[in-house]
């Protein structure tokens, strides 16, 4: 389990004080507990070249996301993330190759290439997007303060049945994350939820775009699709 209070969310100093305006209570087992006594999931999706599907093909995807759309009985939140690209390790790569060959065109050729890489990055602003779905569960609405403390009486009572509600509640936010990764696969994209340190690393990169824009999350073909 991780809080979101933990060094590893706060980005140093001033940490604290932004951290009265985050929502997040704690993030456990892949899913992120509201103040409220909300629950949500994060999907990762992947993207689609929508331009170069045929008009058959293209239609059959809108025909599918409206489907998709019609069979929720519950909002879901789309978010983009536009972030800079990091190419730092690929250039690495490319170095540590350049230096390997014994071959010296190759070499030079890959010397070369590198230093295209590197103007080219330098003079032009290269974005990576990432797609997310944010799938939400609230068992008691308009619940004020912290969730478990008003439900069971405040923090003393047994952390046995705190466990079996959080437990319960989180199987019927999974039943919902099903739903909408079948839905989104008739419609060709991939969709996978998020583990707890992937949501830490979300957040924390959401919060913290200049302390640390080299911390990426894995390239969704990496990811344990469901």
């Amino acid at each position: 389990m991780e809080l979101l209070h933990s060094d590893k969310l706060s980005g140093g100093s001033g940490g604290g004080s932004t951290q009265k305006y985050v929502d997040v209570e704690e993030i456990k087992d892949g899913v992120i507990s509201l103040k409220n006594g909300s629950f949500r999931a994060v999907l990762m999706v992947s993207a689609i070249n929508f331009d170069l599907k045929s008009t058959e093909e293209q239609d059959s995807i809108i025909s599918q996301y409206q489907n998709f759309l019609n069979s929720l009985d519950f909002p879901i939140q789309i978010v983009i993330s536009s972030r800079k690209l990091n190419i730092e390790p690929y250039m690495e790569y490319l170095r540590k190759q350049e230096l390997q060959l014994s071959n010296e065109l190759l070499s030079f050729q890959i010397a070369e290439y590198r230093k295209f890489i590197k103007s080219l990055t330098d003079v032009s602003n290269i974005m990576s997007k990432f797609f997310y779905i944010i799938v939400p569960f609230s068992p008691v609405e308009s619940v004020k303060g912290n969730f478990f403390e008003n439900l069971l009486g405040g923090p003393k009572k047994d952390s046995e049945r705190k466990r079996h509600m959080f437990e319960t509640y989180k199987n019927q936010l999974w039943q919902r994350v099903d739903q909408v990764t079948a839905g989104l696969s008739g419609t060709g994209v991939k969709s996978v939820p998020l583990k707890t340190d992937e949501i830490i690393e979300l957040l924390y990169n959401s919060y913290n775009p200049v302390v640390d824009h080299n911390a990426l999350l894995k390239d969704i073909d990496k990811l344990e699709l469901r």
